[in-house]
């Protein structure tokens, strides 16, 4: 059975990314990893029940302490979020992504005949 994934707020992002790079971790590992200022101890408790809520992870307990864990892959959030912006933002029109990046955000003639090779042996590669 497929999870359902939901979106993350920005607290919630930032201690999945963290959890994604560590693979398992206690509280104070996350706290640790977080830049300066660091969010207080009970913050990030409250954003890991939050997440293990939403199904993004689980833990193991080890008498008083949890061990968190992701459940859903970095992988597998990315295709989400990215699919969540084309439709949204670009009708699912790749045309239309491909025209943000090449006015918005200058891309090259260089990095659009590049991104087009990367296309075709990709597309070549498939089954």
């Amino acid at each position: 059975m497929k999870k359902t994934i939901k979106e993350l707020t920005k607290a919630e992002e930032q201690v999945m990314r963290i959890l994604w790079q560590l693979k398992e971790a206690i509280v104070k590992d996350v706290v640790e990893q977080m830049p300066e200022p660091k969010p207080a101890y009970n913050t990030v408790s409250t954003v890991v029940r939050v997440l293990e809520t939403k199904g993004f992870i689980d833990h193991k307990a080890y008498g008083n302490s949890h061990v968190y864990f992701p459940v859903i892959s970095e992988d597998n959030y990315k295709k989400f979020a990215f699919d969540k912006i084309m439709n949204n933002y670009f009708s699912n029109s790749y045309q239309s992504l491909v025209s943000f990046l090449v006015n918005e955000k200058n891309m090259s003639v260089n990095e659009l005949e590049e991104l087009t090779k990367l296309a075709q042996n990709l597309k070549n590669k498939k089954p």
